[in-house]
């Protein structure tokens, strides 16, 4: 077996653990950043005392009863209804480790963020997917989702808000998906890592939804990637335990110390997410006029949800060079050849805080030297 080169975590590692990594972040997929001491300012001085008692030990494998019970309180469902993760990535390993059946296929968007469908074909199983379409505003096909499934369909996954064209889904597309899904034995999946954070028509979670298993985290949308914490949401109780039996076997437990963090933010939960919310709210206005300002060179489509946006050159040449060229201007944007679309590019807009505009100043400077230079060769 060859585990082939993951290019997005590549392309982020190059320049953000550089000696002089860019000035603003424009790759990244998340909210703005909290530092331990942000958090800590939550809490009372007898609260961070009673942290500093904290043992370094082994946590529980389905996590903490009080950060399940706390996930559940969000999420309106019942703490033992939930499985605590190494993240988001963890769970929908787990789940592609349970769908691993000789034959089996899953059903998958594209694109989409590049490990998932990666780790299901290393554990042997068939990848189909269903396209969000730029010229159909990357909104999901129901029916050409329903076409892929068949009787060897174990998974059925949406992302909703999605990575990384900021697509959702109604609440009536999810409640149709999950119906159809549920009434010929396929799992039904929804990442929602992105939930609650939309740009207009808000969607329910898919922990409303009877037979949904759902995928929340603390690294999107609670904006705090650095304690590696994920979720799943499941009532079937023997699957549940199965995802416990895996979780012993693939990480064991988070660590304790996170656990009690993430138990901090979801107790401040409103504060963290309206600053995400007043951050990409300020932003997105920006990147809307940035776009309506070089419609001749880019193509972009408004996302409805989530921190990124998914555009595209309109001359449909490579976007790396142009992300290389960015980077050296001081913006890091992420290629889409790292999604397998390379006229396109992820611009995210949950991290910046300040120098936005600054930033986006410095790609139309790209934009315009690449005019320049096409100008100077004359027609080919």
């Amino acid at each position: 077996m060859q585990i082939p080169e993951f290019k997005l975590d590549q392309w982020l590692n190059d320049y953000h653990f550089s000696a002089q990594p860019p000035e603003f972040d424009l790759a990244s997929s998340t909210g703005p950043h909290w530092t331990l001491g942000e958090l800590l300012g939550f809490l009372s001085s007898e609260e961070r005392e009673r942290l500093l008692e904290t043992e370094l030990v082994y946590s529980a494998a389905t996590g903490s009863e009080k950060l399940r019970q706390a996930i559940a309180e969000m999420q309106g469902v019942k703490a033992s209804q939930v499985q605590i993760t190494t993240g988001a990535s963890e769970a929908l390993l787990i789940l592609f480790v349970l769908a691993a059946k000789p034959g089996a296929n899953v059903v998958l968007p594209f694109p989409l963020f590049p490990s998932t469908s990666v780790v299901a074909e290393l554990l042997g199983l068939e990848t189909r997917f269903y396209r969000l379409r730029r010229e159909n505003d990357f909104n999901l096909d129901l029916d050409e989702a329903k076409k892929l499934c068949d009787e060897k369909t174990r998974l059925l996954l949406v992302n909703t808000p999605h990575n990384p064209t900021g697509a959702t889904l109604s609440n009536e597309e999810l409640r149709e998906l999950h119906d159809f899904a549920c009434e010929r034995g396929i799992k039904f999946v929804s990442d929602e890592v992105y939930h609650p954070i939309y740009h207009g028509r808000e969607t329910d979670s898919a922990a409303v939804l009877p037979q949904a298993t759902v995928l929340g985290g603390f690294s999107k949308a609670l904006s705090l990637s650095g304690l590696r914490i994920g979720w799943m949401i499941e009532r079937d109780v023997s699957e549940l335990r199965q995802y416990t039996q895996g979780r012993g076997y693939f990480t064991i437990s988070n660590a304790p110390l996170a656990e009690k963090f993430a138990l901090i933010a979801l107790a401040h939960r409103d504060e963290i997410l309206n600053r995400t919310r007043a951050v990409v709210a300020a932003n997105l206005k920006l990147v809307e006029e940035f776009f309506t300002r070089h419609t001749e060179e880019l193509g972009w489509i408004r996302p409805r949800g989530g921190m990124t946006v998914f555009p595209w050159l309109r001359d449909a040449s490579d976007a790396r060079e142009f992300c290389r060229a960015a980077a050296d201007r001081g913006v890091l944007l992420a290629p889409g050849d790292c999604f397998d679309m390379p006229e396109h590019f992820r611009l995210g807009f949950g991290v910046s805080t300040s120098g936005f505009a600054e930033a986006l100043d410095r790609i139309a400077e790209v934009l315009k030297a690449g005019s320049s230079k096409q100008l100077v060769a004359g027609p080919v």
